[in-house]
């Protein structure tokens, strides 16, 4: 395994680590007995495997349902000094709730101590208040972390890149978690200003969110050869030392196969990646046109200033993806997300164009005419029934 420093925690942090919200039994919390063992087995021989290949960074949250109370049954068993344990426990309005959340949190991992606490989702304007108003979450972490029960605090984010940008720069934090991955580069300059501060950087789902990666279309297959997509972007996104760790979410003990074979790639990157990129963009262009593939985003409204609160920038990333790559199921399964995701994944989808003009909102975009009928032929491609986030499920 290869670790990378963990920004100002100075961890020596894995450049895979072992994410907990594939392999518990329910997103709801209930009583441990109701677990199936063969469910709890292939969960304790996922941990084994992952510490085997030096993936001692094991990561969960409190709203992974059972996840927690699993691990619990696990880590005490393992040496403890060799662990990085991570969970994360959402801002509240009530600060009372937030401590007791964190204490059924560690209660539940059995464990005196988290290396990493997340507050996970500051998506919005009124999570980033919950945690950083005077007296907020940020706070009751911090005297947990002066009890001894936290050793680092950061924060994970679905948000808008300026409310990333908003956390990050209070310099308050000693990590973050977001996306960042070929196929959605839009928060580099959030990683950069993490980097600014000597914080941690973790990359949220890359396999998962990152393209639907363990089942690729037959397209992407063919672009990303001599490499896997799941590979590709692998390697993309650890060819920039800015970037520490990539989650594997993993279901079964060898989920973690696919992903080592970067790790012999990565002081070849220089060389393996720039061909394979030139395809991708080569097949943008090729599918879209030039024009559209290098100015489609530039001067969109937000979903809030959009009539219906329509997220065009989203639905017409998922309809490029979808036409460029053949990524049509990716697309169906986060297009048909949008109106059910909360602040998670907010804005709603284009399946009621009949009802709104967004001739004002488009005034600055250089695609004006052409988003509608964009918008309108996402639709047709993606729509289908809604979907719920597993948390949700």
């Amino acid at each position: 395994m290869l670790y990378r420093r963990f920004g100002r925690t100075n961890l020596q942090m894995p450049v895979f680590s072992c994410g907990g919200m594939r392999y518990q039994f329910k997103w709801q919390d209930v009583n441990f007995s109701e677990v199936p063992q063969d469910n709890q087995k292939n969960l304790e021989n996922i941990i084994r495997r992952s510490l085997e290949l030096g993936i001692n960074h094991i990561e969960t949250a409190r709203g992974y349902g059972t996840s927690e109370m699993q691990l619990g049954k696990i880590l005490p068993k393992l040496e403890r000094e060799k662990l990085i344990v991570q969970t994360k426990v959402p801002p509240f309005a009530d600060v009372e709730e937030f401590s007791k959340t964190f204490e059924k949190s560690l209660s539940y991992l059995n464990l005196d101590y988290v290396d990493l606490l997340g507050l996970h989702g500051i998506n919005d304007a009124e999570s980033l208040n919950y945690s950083l108003r005077d007296g907020g979450c940020l706070e009751v972490a911090k005297e947990l972390q002066k009890q001894g029960k936290v050793k680092y605090i950061g924060f994970s984010t679905h948000a808008p890149l300026e409310i990333i940008l908003q956390a990050i720069n209070t310099n308050q934090f000693d990590y973050v978690n977001l996306h960042w991955y070929y196929i959605n580069q839009w928060n580099w300059s959030a990683i950069a200003a993490a980097n600014k501060l000597d914080m941690g950087v973790f990359i949220i789902s890359p396999s998962n969110k990152g393209g639907l990666l363990y089942q690729p279309s037959a397209k992407l297959v063919e672009l990303c050869k001599p490499l896997s997509p799941m590979v590709f972007n692998d390697l993309f996104c650890l060819s920039h030392p800015q970037v520490h760790t990539l989650s594997i979410g993993a279901a079964k003990p060898t989920d973690f196969d696919e992903h080592l074979k970067t790790l012999e790639l990565l002081d070849k990157a220089d060389q393996i990646l720039p061909p394979i990129i030139e395809r991708l963009e080569k097949a943008a262009i090729e599918t879209l046109g030039k024009d559209w593939v290098k100015s489609w985003d530039v001067n969109l409204p937000t979903w809030e200033e959009t009539p219906g609160n329509i997220n065009i920038k989203v639905v017409l990333w998922l309809l490029n993806l979808a036409l460029a790559y053949d990524m049509v199921e990716y697309g169906k399964m986060r297009y048909n997300l949008l109106g059910n995701g909360n602040n998670w994944f907010p804005g709603n989808r284009a399946d009621k164009l009949d009802e709104v003009n967004l001739q004002s909102c488009l005034v600055n975009s250089p695609h004006a005419d052409k988003i509608p009928q964009m918008l309108a032929k996402a639709n047709e491609l993606l729509k289908g029934e809604e979907v719920k986030r597993l948390s949700q499920s």
